[in-house]
């Protein structure tokens, strides 16, 4: 039987990674032209139109969690990645601000504490996964053990040293595997999974990061690390490559999304998951005769007292 993946527009699909294809990130624009009603604008109107659509989006995100949550035959697994400053959280505040809080979860994943390290490295995962009717978001995500970990080898959890063998790329490759098969088996009982990695050039990284350097208010969110960092930026695009083009499926793809512009990248990602969620088919709870009639019941009570 064949697992499908979300349903989109037409559109949509020149963004997303071919399963099986290698890919080269040079390929992919970084800037703005995501739609084609935007090309024909200049940064200023198209900034402007991109926020139109994402305000009109979040209005139907809001309808369409409502009825996720009612329905509860589906959950919705949204996961980032990208480099630091890609705008993973301000995707989330800016596209989510309009839903229910109670039919969302975020959960971020930072260094495994030695807990998590002691466990398979999908366990951590698999505890913040969203039930039926609701939306979970993984601010980092189960990928990170094939990214930050690939370019680290020193961060990988003490593993059997036969069962380490990176020769040829086999260690990585199994999992690989392993995280297509957890997604698969995910699908197969009702989460719906969308994948954005947010494409940021290393130019537009050096200037955002500049802005929190020469603003106190933003010291908080940098540490020297997320410049140290960049000078594996080779390294992580390499591993990004590598990881979009081995685990992008058709019932589970990836989205590469232009974000030297947030007001791009927010838009269009709202508008794959209104669209995903929207192509379910989803309905509200049927009531029954006998339920509508102890309602009517109550109905007449209230109306009657005080």
């Amino acid at each position: 039987m064949e697992i499908k993946g979300p349903k989109i527009k037409k559109y949509m699909e020149e963004f997303i990674v071919k399963p099986g294809k290698d890919i080269k990130l040079k390929k992919f624009n970084t800037g703005w032209a995501i739609k084609e009603e935007l090309k024909k604008f200049d940064d200023s109107e198209a900034k402007t139109k991109a926020q139109e659509i994402l305000e009109r989006d979040k209005d139907r995100l809001a309808k369409a969690q409502e009825l996720l949550y009612a329905d509860k035959s589906y959950a919705l697994l949204i996961v980032l990645q990208g480099m630091d400053t890609a705008g993973k959280d301000g995707a989330i505040r800016h596209v989510m601000s309009g839903v229910n809080p109670q039919g969302c979860s975020v959960s971020g994943f930072k260094v495994p504490s030695s807990m998590e390290h002691s466990h398979n490295f999908l366990w951590r995962y698999s505890n913040c996964l969203p039930q039926r009717g609701m939306i979970g978001i993984f601010n980092r995500s189960h990928y990170e053990d094939v990214l930050a970990v690939k370019v680290h080898p020193d961060r990988l959890e003490k593993l059997p040293k036969e069962l380490v063998k990176t020769e040829n790329g086999t260690f990585w490759d199994w999992r690989y595997n392993d995280i297509r098969n957890f997604e698969k088996h995910l699908v197969r009982n009702g989460t719906v999974i969308l994948k954005f990695y947010l494409h940021i050039s290393k130019k537009e990284q050096k200037k955002r990061l500049m802005e929190r350097f020469n603003n106190k208010d933003k010291y908080w969110k940098i540490s020297p690390f997320d410049v140290e960092e960049r000078a594996y930026w080779n390294d992580y695009e390499k591993a990004y490559e590598e990881m979009l083009a081995a685990t992008s499926t058709d019932y589970a793809p990836w989205f590469v999304i232009p974000s030297d512009y947030k007001w791009a990248a927010r838009a269009f990602i709202a508008e794959v998951i209104v669209t995903a969620i929207e192509g379910l088919n989803l309905k509200y709870p049927e009531v029954t005769k006998e339920q509508i009639a102890r309602l009517m019941e109550a109905k007449k009570k209230l109306e009657s007292g005080k």
